[in-house]
């Protein structure tokens, strides 16, 4: 609503002859125009709306909290680009699509589908655009703080789009804008399935490292899913723990991960699992 009133209120005209208002009760003195009333009540309103901003980064940042045991990767890129598409793909969840600007304002965060050990949460961005004002990115702070705190981007392309090579250095500009720019990404070639073969060809040569997809098919959904897993599971660690069975907190964290094997032996229970050391340290400090 900060966006749509900012974008607003400069481009109001003057209605009714501008006639001008009696002072009285709510009004900021005689004299007052109904452009002027107009403008002000815009200006009142946002306020309002920046002081709820401000109220809910608190609420926020404990959501956030509660979610760093988990892995996050955030959906980031050029308005349009098939991000909410995609989302709905990778989690099985009713995500809103539109094909206009903005239509993805607020944090929309699932989980990886089908689930896995350690459980991966994916979030979805704020469609970006060129030269994104700063007191929007104010605005989007919310979404925007999603591409910062993850451990992994996807960065989004219509590949169908001729100027989409300029929308990706939108996407990377905006993201060193909020300091995410050294966040590790994977390139997401979207709705590959409105581009000619040949024209397929030639992308592959100039992004040999991007995922070539359309949203629309399974099978390429399952190769995004098996990349994000695979970049996670880059950095895990494959270790070998033993937890009393009376350890049923830590019993409880270990199955949060990715257990490769288990026995039951006298002294406990011994795991050896595959996961990131942050995971692994968690645990250990639950058995001290």
């Amino acid at each position: 609503e900060i966006a749509r009133l900012t974008y607003v209120a400069p481009r109001l005209r003057e209605t009714g002859g501008g006639e001008r208002q009696r002072g009285g009760i709510g009004l900021r003195g005689a004299g007052e125009s109904s452009l002027e009333l107009d403008h002000r009540k815009i200006r009142d309103r946002i306020s309002e709306l920046k002081a709820e901003l401000a109220a809910n980064e608190d609420e926020a940042k404990t959501r956030r909290t509660r979610r760093q045991e988990a892995l996050r990767v955030a959906l980031v890129g050029y308005t349009n680009a098939g991000k909410s598409s995609l989302m709905r793909a990778l989690t099985g969840s009713h995500v809103l699509i539109a094909d206009k600007l903005f239509a993805t304002l607020d944090t929309t965060v699932r989980a990886l589908g089908p689930e896995s050990r350690p459980r991966i949460l994916v979030s979805d961005t704020v469609g970006f655009i060129r030269k994104l004002p700063h007191d929007l990115v104010a605005s989007f702070r919310s979404t925007l703080d999603e591409a910062l705190e993850a451990s992994l981007l996807l960065q989004i392309v219509d590949a169908a789009d001729p100027v989409f090579r300029a929308q990706m250095q939108v996407t990377r500009e905006v993201l060193d804008e909020i300091g995410a720019g050294a966040v590790p990404w994977i390139l997401v070639l979207n709705k590959i399935d409105k581009v000619a073969q040949t024209e397929r060809e030639e992308l592959l040569k100039e992004f040999p490292a991007a995922l070539l997809v359309s949203a629309k098919d399974p099978a390429d959904v399952r190769r995004v899913r098996d990349a994000i897993i695979g970049a996670f599971e880059a950095d895990m660690t494959e270790v070998d723990l033993v937890v009393p069975y009376d350890a049923g907190s830590a019993i409880g964290e270990v199955h949060k991960v990715h257990v490769i094997s288990e026995s039951y032996e006298e002294d406990g229970v011994h795991y050896r699992v595959r996961a990131p050391e942050s995971a692994i340290e968690r645990i250990r400090a639950m058995l001290r």
